[in-house]
Order: C-alpha cells, then sequence, then structure tokens
C-alpha cells in the first residue's frame, strides 16, 4: 500500500468514530450523541423504528455496523451496567480498530504485492 501504517490506523479510527456518530445521530431513537444510550442497542439503532426510511438505513448499515462494534458490544453492554465514563467506551472503540485496521492494512498490503 502506498499509505503509511500510522496514517492508515489513525484514518480508520477517525472513520469509525464519524461513522458510530453519525448513524447514531440520525437513527438513534433517544436524540443525537457519540454513543448509544440504553434503551438503544449499539447493534440495532434505528431497525425497530416506525419510520420507514430510518430502518430500511438502519438494516442496510447493520453489516458494517457487526464487522466495527460487534465483537466489543458484549463488553460495552456489561459496562453500561457500571454507568463508565465515555471515554472508556471510546478507548475501547479504539482499541479494536486498531487491530482491525492493522490487519486490514496487512491484507491489502499483501493483496496489492501478488
Amino acid at each position: 500500500m502506498s499509505i503509511s501504517r500510522k496514517k492508515f490506523v489513525i484514518l480508520f479510527i477517525i472513520s469509525g468514530f464519524a461513522f458510530l456518530f453519525i448513524t447514531t445521530s440520525l437513527l438513534g431513537s433517544t436524540g443525537p450523541r457519540g454513543f448509544p444510550q440504553f434503551p438503544d442497542s449499539v447493534l440495532r439503532t434505528g431497525g425497530d423504528s416506525p419510520i420507514a426510511w430510518k430502518s430500511a438505513v438502519s438494516r442496510i448499515i447493520l453489516p458494517i455496523k457487526i464487522v466495527l462494534i460487534g465483537p466489543v458490544s458484549p463488553l460495552i453492554e456489561y459496562m453500561r451496567q457500571d454507568d463508565p465514563p465515555p471515554p472508556f467506551i471510546g478507548i475501547i472503540f479504539a482499541f479494536y480498530w486498531t487491530i482491525l485496521a492493522l490487519i486490514l492494512h496487512y491484507l491489502l498490503g499483501k493483496l496489492k504485492r501478488s
């Protein structure tokens, strides 16, 4: 790849937080916020909405959310019981997305070389 690993990871994390914020703000039933609050689920925000476009968009982006948020959602749900401050949730996402970005950068680099 022509982009450095560090730059790729930083862009991936920024894009991940932007995606999470935009989808939660547009599809959330409890108003705009960075992270879904109870009773909204991290993965199914807007999925059961009576508004047709929210339901359709939620179903379309669900596979992306499963990859970006799915593996850490049990930890997030467990942490919600203790009501941690939002930076802890953001740190968990950043750590997971860093690992995901490094794997993706490696695989894309291998694909480009072959």
